[in-house]
């Protein structure tokens, strides 16, 4: 049987790497649908309190998340892309798993927002066990609603981490 290979995911600042993910970003759903360009995606990228990782898979870089981590919703995935031709191998799930792994470092509340018509984001969200707390009509753009999701290991009074990175 062969074993798949994993996705080595790590923390950027590299602003070329940055501008791939960007164009990445520009060029895939649901940014296309949403009628953003590789300019209004860029920004995306800047601003305190944001760690941006991506995933390389078979040599060359498949995705990428920006986490947004301070603030009243410390704990955002704020944007998470996979490849268009490197979606459907599980990589979105190892995203994932590697941003629940560093958000319950600092929060019991993981975030997402996904747009309405991402179906097949939406379900990946669900089977990682997001759950939908509202929607945003006309968020991003005129006429779309994003779905605000959670996951929670408990409420943000009295979290904490044990030495062991386990939720208590």
């Amino acid at each position: 049987m062969k074993t798949e290979e994993q996705p080595v995911i790590c923390l950027t600042t590299d602003t070329k790497i940055i501008s791939g993910c960007a164009q990445m970003m520009a060029a895939s759903d649901p940014w296309i649908t949403l009628g953003m360009n590789y300019e209004q995606c860029l920004p995306s990228f800047d601003g305190p309190c944001k760690e941006i990782y991506v995933a390389e898979y078979e040599n060359k870089i498949a995705g990428f998340v920006i986490l947004q981590l301070c603030g009243t919703f410390k704990g955002y995935i704020q944007t998470l892309c996979i490849s268009e031709d490197l979606r459907g191998r599980g990589l979105g799930k190892k995203i994932l798993q590697f941003c629940e792994q560093r958000i319950l470092k600092i929060s019991p509340n993981i975030f997402i927002c996904v747009s309405s018509f991402n179906k097949g984001a939406i379900k990946l969200y669900q089977e990682f066990g997001f759950q939908l707390i509202g929607e945003l009509e006309n968020f991003v753009k005129e006429g779309f609603t994003e779905l605000l999701l959670r996951k929670s290991v408990g409420p943000v009074l009295g979290y904490h981490q044990n030495k062991n990175n386990e939720a208590s």
